[in-house]
């Protein structure tokens, strides 16, 4: 479009093009957690801890035999792989059958 001014406007669709590939996990999802091992990673952020503990309740409740291993970062803006806390970040991963994150502020 051209205003009187002069000035041209080029209008632009927010939608950007999709990707044909659909996504897919590294893993498979699991179809049931019944007794399965479930890693709760939490960052040092204040609502992650508790957001967490209401999630293990709530899967408490539906799944009783499911099982819980905890895991905390607790160094601000730094991945657990990046700091001396390597081995055991790998040691926990190897241990669970998913893992739930909470990032809370």
């Amino acid at each position: 479009m051209v205003e009187k001014s002069g000035n041209t406007y080029e209008v632009l669709s927010p939608w950007a093009e999709a990707d044909p590939v659909p996504w897919r996990g590294i893993n498979p999802r699991l179809t049931d957690l019944a007794g399965k091992t479930i890693g709760l990673l939490r960052n040092s952020k204040r609502a992650a801890e508790p957001s967490l503990k209401i999630v293990e309740d709530r899967l408490k409740k539906k799944y009783p035999t499911i099982q819980f291993s905890w895991f905390s970062n607790l160094r601000p803006n730094e991945m657990s792989i990046a700091q001396d806390i390597k081995d055991d970040f790998e040691a926990w991963i190897k241990g669970v059958d998913a893992v739930i994150a909470s990032y809370g502020d």
